[in-house]
């Protein structure tokens, strides 16, 4: 990587050595011509070798990776020879090669010598483009709007670096994640890890639904059912009331025990949806048919952002809601009622949710919570983890406190090693991206085996 972009140096070097060799030592100057041609021809076939290798192949990989994943390591490798490849480049003043080169072209001009100079540049440009291309065709965590806006960039010389550089961090995340993944599913391979005793019934929180073609839980239960484990969703309204969508959890469970031919089901609840569950289990007196209820990200006191929203008038309050309940009416739900349902995220209500209704005995309760890093450390949930801040809870995950998330059995902070943070959607898979020092797909994987263990 040091000399190959110097194509034209080379040969100039090489065509100096044969003249030596043929005036000074072994005195065959009707050689030189038929010399300086075959040698050249040879130089530039390997040359041309080089550059297809350097540009086509995938690179091999010691790890039993997949083709797409060995294309996209191939593009870090590619940056990583560039990048060694430029910084070699003022080695060849310190060898003054430059000037030996200038003193072998014709009329020691410099012409040739900025030709050399150009026809390097291409060289690591083009290099660089191909490894961009590479990993904005196979990095599946890139989303649309980051590949429109990289694609754009990438043509620009030397602006092409800073795109370069995080497409580089991001192919690599997702590849470790990937070849980990890939690992745990060869070691893992029929142990079932995730066959819990009881069904899984998953529940989302305020705002989604449990779509056919958009996995509110990402790629975790497809994993999940990978490793064993039976998954059921919850089927609730995306702005219903706690009350009303803890009747349609109870239908969806009594169709799951029907179905399973068992007593009981295993849940695992995110941000509202814990509450859902709370209420089915107390209110709903379900506690003889929940064995264990799972809750990530839920309020249980209430989160600081809705005591921020509560100032509004409210008959803005209700206007806005009511442009919410309009568009989700469309979207499927039946009752939507988001001026209520969002109220309840409130920590009046949550006081008083959790006097009136307390814990069962016969179900085991355990949560989780993470956090974000900083301010920008998920675009989607600036705004409110900013605001949250502001409010008194500086440890939050954009929606939701580590202290309000607690309930139960608490068993972890989820956090990455990176300096983003770990968010509020990053704990469903939202955006089906893998980061630094956390695997969200291992960390529900593991929450399922430890249930296994614990006999639910």
């Amino acid at each position: 990587m040091i000399f190959l972009p110097h194509i034209v140096l080379l040969l100039h070097l090489l065509d100096s050595l044969i003249y030596i060799l043929c005036y000074e030592f072994l005195e065959i100057k009707h050689m030189r011509s038929f010399l300086c041609a075959s040698s050249a021809l040879s130089l530039v076939l390997i040359y041309i070798v080089a550059l297809c290798l350097l540009h086509i192949m995938p690179y091999r990989d010691k790890n039993h990776a997949s083709l797409r994943l060995k294309i996209m390591k191939g593009g870090t490798l590619i940056f990583r020879l560039c990048f060694w490849g430029v910084l070699a480049q003022p080695f060849l003043y310190f060898f003054k090669l430059y000037n030996y080169a200038l003193y072998l072209f014709s009329g020691g001009g410099t012409s040739a010598v900025l030709f050399d100079a150009v026809l390097a540049f291409f060289f690591f440009y083009f290099l660089i483009l191909n490894g961009c291309i590479r990993i904005l065709c196979t990095c599946r965590s890139l989303g649309v709007w980051k590949r429109v806006l990289i694609f754009f960039f990438i043509w620009i010389p030397f602006l092409h670096l800073i795109p370069a550089k995080y497409l580089s961090k991001r192919a690599k995340v997702e590849y470790d994640a990937e070849v980990f993944r890939f690992e745990n599913r060869r070691i893992r391979a029929d142990s079932n890890i995730c066959a819990t005793r009881y069904p899984i019934i998953m529940l989302h929180g305020i705002g989604f639904r449990d779509l056919q073609y958009f996995n509110y839980w990402g790629r975790i239960p497809k994993e999940l059912s990978r490793n064993g484990a039976s998954v059921y969703y919850g089927h609730q309204e995306a702005w219903g009331t706690i009350e009303n969508n803890a009747l349609t959890i109870k239908k969806t469970i009594e169709k799951v025990l029907l179905e399973n031919h068992c007593d009981k089901v295993n849940i695992i609840a995110h941000s509202k949806g814990g509450l859902d569950a709370r209420y089915l289990i107390s209110g709903l007196h379900m506690e003889d048919q929940i064995a264990s209820l799972t809750t990530i990200s839920t309020p249980h006191r209430g989160s600081e952002l809705l005591s921020i929203l509560n100032r509004l008038p409210d008959s803005v309050y209700r206007f806005i809601s009511s442009l919410f309940d309009r568009t989700y009416r469309k979207l499927g739900d039946q009752n939507p009622d988001c001026y209520h349902a969002s109220k309840q995220l409130s920590s009046e209500f949550c006081e008083s949710f959790n006097e009136k209704y307390k814990d069962s005995p016969n179900v085991y309760y355990q949560s989780y919570a993470s956090y974000v890093k900083h301010t920008f450390g998920d675009n989607l949930l600036s705004i409110p983890y900013l605001l949250m801040f502001l409010a008194g809870a500086p440890k939050n995950d954009g929606l939701v406190s580590i202290e309000s998330a607690q309930w139960g059995n608490f068993k972890k902070v989820f956090a990455s090693t990176g300096r983003r943070g770990i968010s509020h959607g990053d704990m469903i898979d939202l955006k089906r991206e893998d980061y630094k020092g956390f695997d969200v797909i291992e960390a529900y994987i593991q929450i399922v085996a430890e249930l296994k263990n614990s006999g639910y």
